[in-house]
């Protein structure tokens, strides 16, 4: 249907990969978003890794040495911290109604340290039952159903919810098993 010329022309040549473009490419990503040393270490990667698929020639070790600098860089200059990232995820995460075991896996898979999530939800004072009343609050369910016989009806569908949203059994009977709405928190 195509010839390789037009895919060719349809194909955007990614920019060669220097230690500056490097250092740009993690700027605008800070300026948009407060992140974590390891994610935007891979984000650089990918970055290096796009264009040494389509330049088979790159030193992928020398740009792999300056993504390090890059980012011992960013971090002398304050401009990436695990803690600051951190501290502003657990304190959104608690806000939202999310669980702990939910908050450590999201957090984990961003390289943070688990002794530091573990820190800053004791300093939130982290109580999984008005976490999970939150959510059932959000999401009507359990005791923010509309009447006992929904409430009934779905009781099952109810404890699924938050169990995949990472709370415990007994967790989930207390916030399943509380009277009234108005009463719970």
């Amino acid at each position: 249907m195509f010839t390789e010329e037009e895919k060719n022309k349809t194909r955007r040549s990614v920019r060669k990969i220097t230690k500056q473009r490097l250092k740009n490419i993690g700027l605008y990503y800070l300026q948009r978003f407060e992140t974590s040393t390891e994610n935007l270490r891979q984000g650089l990667y990918r970055r290096i890794q796009k264009y040494a698929f389509q330049n088979p020639e790159f030193n992928r070790g020398e740009a792999e040495g300056w993504v390090e600098e890059v980012l011992a860089e960013f971090q002398n200059y304050g401009y990436i911290s695990d803690e600051r990232y951190a501290e502003l995820k657990v304190k959104n995460y608690m806000a939202a109604g999310k669980s702990l075991r939910y908050i450590q896996g999201k957090l984990k898979a961003k390289g943070i340290d688990e002794n530091l999530i573990e820190q800053f939800a004791e300093e939130q004072e982290y109580d999984p039952f008005a976490a999970a009343m939150r959510l059932a609050r959000k999401k009507h369910l359990g005791p923010f159903r509309r009447d006992e016989e929904e409430r009934r009806d779905n009781r099952q569908k109810d404890m699924r919810t938050l169990v995949a949203a990472g709370f415990d059994y007994e967790t989930v009977m207390a916030v399943l098993d509380s009277e009234q709405a108005e009463n719970a928190l």
